[in-house]
């Protein structure tokens, strides 16, 4: 049974502090697909006995979508106001579902007076598969064909190409790969602040391309790093109406399927 989630302030409360802090964003606070992430990482963290806590209403969004769309000022408002309230915390280690977050937290942030370690979650799971904290049983995803989508800002922007494939090869699935992959791997078309508007005319949605390259391989499973690209990609299926032979899921979801 899980466990109820503290905060930092019922940590502070007990003169304790947690062993990482889980970042949730907007997105894995607000949107329902993405909150399915949240759940199943939070989930995988207390399997895991990994002793952690959320800020809950003190966490501010990061302002990653300010900063892409142009609004700089915005964005260190909203910087500044989280920067204080982790560094009354003494936040030392953080942990985010989502790349945006990860890539804010980690290189925008210390400008600001923000110095913390930052992990995207699926390198903190590769970690604890390898200690042995987390172990795969049963074999669900045996035989299932799995390809991976690169977040732009996990891949090209922070050179992690190993941690999610790693987590997904303890799936003992096929693990596939798009034509472009990796460092050239193709954006889903929401990065840029691109998620909160219409795309410009074209020819095609950016995130049409990209499905139609995961959809060639005839994939099983179309498994995310990222509550956006997800997103972007679930739509891709849904718009080749494939939704229900074709599933979007995110690592974190994947890896605590294949433990329960």
């Amino acid at each position: 049974m899980e466990q109820p989630i503290k905060t930092m302030a019922d940590f502070k409360a007990e003169g304790k502090s947690p062993e990482i802090l889980f970042w949730v964003g907007c997105a894995g606070s607000f949107d329902d697909r993405a909150k399915k992430i949240t759940r199943a990482f939070a989930s995988l963290l207390q399997k895991a006995h990994v002793e952690f806590a959320i800020l809950g209403k003190e966490e501010g969004c990061t302002g990653d979508p300010a900063k892409r769309a142009g609004n700089e000022f915005l964005f260190q408002m909203q910087a500044i106001m989280n920067i204080e309230v982790l560094n009354t915390y003494e936040i030392k280690k953080i942990v985010t579902t989502c790349p945006h977050c990860f890539n804010t937290l980690k290189n925008e942030y210390p400008q600001l007076g923000g110095n913390y370690e930052v992990l995207h979650h699926t390198q903190l799971l590769q970690s604890l598969l390898n200690e042995g904290r987390l172990k795969v049983e049963g074999g669900i995803f045996k035989g299932k064909k799995i390809v991976f989508h690169d977040p732009c800002y996990l891949g090209r922007a922070n050179d992690e190409y190993e941690a999610p494939r790693k987590v997904l090869l303890q799936l003992e699935a096929d693990l596939l790969e798009m034509k472009r992959c990796r460092q050239n791997g193709l954006c889903c078309g929401a990065g840029g602040a691109q998620m909160f508007k219409e795309p410009e005319k074209g020819n095609k949605d950016i995130n049409i391309e990209r499905t139609e390259e995961a959809l060639e391989l005839n994939p099983n499973i179309i498994a995310t790093g990222c509550p956006f690209c997800n997103t972007m990609l679930t739509d891709g299926v849904k718009g080749h109406n494939k939704e229900n032979i074709i599933f979007v899921k995110d690592l974190a979801e994947l890896l605590n399927e294949s433990l329960t």
